[in-house]
């Protein structure tokens, strides 16, 4: 189970980084958007400390209050989660 929850935290959070960096590049070219719900619903689901890394690495979405307050917050509290689950699971 521990196996499991590794990776997952690993999965998630690598496309955390990989939603916000698509979405910098949709919005450099002047393409259709990821949506704002889209971007926290992968924050929700464990995400956030790899969207939190993305929004950093790419300044995107570094101006909006949500994001730049909401993002490191939620890792934040991912994190802790996390910390929770790997030392209930053996």
């Amino acid at each position: 189970m521990r196996f499991l929850l590794i990776w997952y935290f690993i999965i998630i959070n690598v496309f955390g980084v990989q939603i916000m960096k698509s979405d910098k590049n949709r919005a450099i070219h002047k393409q259709r958007r990821i949506s704002e719900k889209s971007l926290w619903i992968v924050a929700l689901i464990g995400g956030a400390p790899g969207a939190f890394v993305g929004m950093k690495a790419y300044r995107h979405k570094t101006k909006h209050f949500q994001f730049k307050y909401g993002f490191p917050i939620l890792a934040i509290i991912d994190i802790l989660i996390y910390v929770y689950l790997f030392s209930i699971v053996s």
